[in-house]
């Protein structure tokens, strides 16, 4: 019988003698499995699973990717009482679902590093954590345009979401990209798939919102 125990970057099999019973004292044999032509080594018992080293960009990027989802979700929530468009109230509950689900994963990939959830220090929403003034991550929209979105109504709101929703969208690619850009980030492998997710699912829902927006009679495009 085998367990596996996952770490980012390898995998330990723990070895259990198939006819081990309960109360049987022989210890487990812990193995990791080779590179390829390489053969696999026996660790001692006492071998425990590790996280890899982080890396601060990897830090800086989940925390403002939390605070950049968080107002995509604050977007979302006014669709049901400012619009009646049906194909908007679908994108806007899947955009919630998603953003909000990859928000606790974020926290929890923070928590589990004993980092920060946020970038903002407690009772200061305006600075950072060195204490310099908040800057907005790249594609969110300003407090001007939140405003005129939360004022606006019908067909208005429609057109006002959409192009909000894809300014928004497109700055989460910038900051995937810039992630990538900076030496020694994302490495981590739950940093890889996440980023991955966010840059498919999110050029998926940048061409769905542009068609949306292209089918919109001109009077509303304005």
């Amino acid at each position: 019988m085998y367990a596996v125990l996952f770490t980012a970057n390898t995998a330990l099999i723990l070895c259990v003698p198939t006819g081990a019973q309960q109360g049987d004292t022989a210890a487990p044999v812990v193995v990791q499995p080779g590179a390829p032509g390489e053969p696999t080594k026996t660790l001692p018992t006492t071998t425990k699973a590790t996280l890899p080293p982080v890396s601060h960009a990897d830090v800086e990027f989940m925390q403002g990717m939390i605070m950049h989802h968080q107002q995509a979700v604050e977007m979302t929530a006014w669709i049901p009482t400012h619009s009646e468009n049906p194909e908007l109230r679908t994108l806007g509950a899947r955009i919630s679902r998603s953003q909000s689900d990859e928000i606790k994963f974020m926290r929890r990939w923070l928590a589990t590093r004993g980092e920060a959830t946020s970038m903002a220090m407690a009772g200061m929403p305006d600075m950072d954590m060195s204490g310099k003034p908040m800057v907005l991550m790249p594609g969110m929209l300003t407090g001007d345009q939140m405003e005129a979105l939360r004022k606006a109504r019908g067909a208005e709101f429609d057109r006002l979401f959409l192009q909000g929703m894809i300014q928004h969208h497109g700055g989460a690619l910038t900051m995937v990209k810039d992630l990538y850009n900076t030496a020694g980030a994302g490495q981590d492998a739950e940093i890889f798939n996440f980023t991955s997710d966010v840059d498919n699912g999110q050029r998926a829902e940048i061409r769905i919102m542009q068609s949306m927006l292209d089918k919109m009679p001109l009077q509303e495009k304005r």
